[in-house]
């Protein structure tokens, strides 16, 4: 990636920032600018974010490219097959799929221009993958799944049907939701607000994942918030909560939590993960 995409966006920015950068005013020079960021985006060349120091950190600069396309251009009517709908971006081209081995059924699977989706994938429809989102090479996105603007999905994982990954612009330095490679999501879950799905980790059906609730690591005997350690099987139970204390609750009350234990066997197969996923 040129280091003038970069600088060029931040400048951008910074007069938008300043008031003397808007959709009334932007030039096409500008707009092409943006048209190569995404672009950048598209091919992978740049992401939203990426890992350092074995952290997953946010590119601010991108997360502000993406709000810029939003600033800087005019919601119009735009076609979607038969479908007229209204927006500051079109669909990303998705021609060019077959090429690199990627399969996206039909009725109802989209991606928003400015996402990344990688060789061999699967996109299955309805699905919806928003701007500033990478896909990995190998992925499986479900019937019904939604993955949210900048998100990180890495490769080899399964998004079971239904679930649901959050996305976040602004603050434009938090970080987005991360799925790390060879991740199986079961059917209906839900990540949010930056959690980090540690690689290789299978999550039972309808698990919410999200830094409000802990973990229990029964692997590293922790409690953790916002992660999910490498390589766990993880499903949702519920713990006593204090408000159970509380007259009106006859029985106790409980709450939310994630309990992650160790997977019996590292290198299980992708067809195996559906039974483990189930159990």
């Amino acid at each position: 990636m040129s280091a003038t995409l970069e600088s060029d966006v931040e400048s951008l920015w910074g007069r938008h920032d300043a008031g003397d950068l808007d959709a009334g005013t932007v030039a096409e020079g500008d707009l092409a600018i943006l048209d190569e960021f995404l672009d950048a985006l598209e091919t992978g060349v740049v992401r939203a974010a990426e890992r350092r120091d074995g952290d997953w950190a946010a590119n601010e600069w991108v997360k502000r490219g993406i709000l810029l396309t939003f600033a800087l251009r005019e919601t119009r009517a735009r076609q979607y097959g038969d479908v007229t709908y209204n927006d500051v971006l079109e669909l990303a081209e998705t021609a060019e799929y077959g090429a690199r081995g990627t399969r996206n059924t039909p009725d109802g699977t989209v991606v928003r221009r400015g996402a990344h989706v990688g060789a061999d994938c699967i996109l299955m429809s309805p699905s919806f993958v928003n701007v500033g989102a990478h896909v990995g090479d190998g992925t499986l996105v479900d019937s019904c799944d939604t993955v949210g603007s900048c998100a990180q999905i890495g490769r080899d994982v399964k998004l079971g049907a239904n679930a649901l990954i959050g996305g976040v612009l602004e603050p434009v330095e938090d970080a987005p939701v991360v799925i790390e490679d060879g991740v199986s999501l079961g059917a209906g879950c839900r990540v949010t607000s930056g959690f980090v799905v540690g690689a290789d980790s299978v999550v039972g059906e309808n698990t919410l994942l999200t830094p409000r609730i802990p973990v229990y690591d029964l692997v590293e005997d922790e409690i953790v918030y916002g992660r999910l350690p490498p390589e766990r099987r993880a499903f949702t139970r519920f713990v006593a909560s204090s408000v159970g204390d509380h007259d009106l609750f006859d029985g106790g009350a409980y709450k939310p939590a994630v309990v992650a234990t160790a997977l019996e066997d590292r290198t299980i197969a992708a067809t195996e993960r559906e039974e483990v996923l189930r159990s």
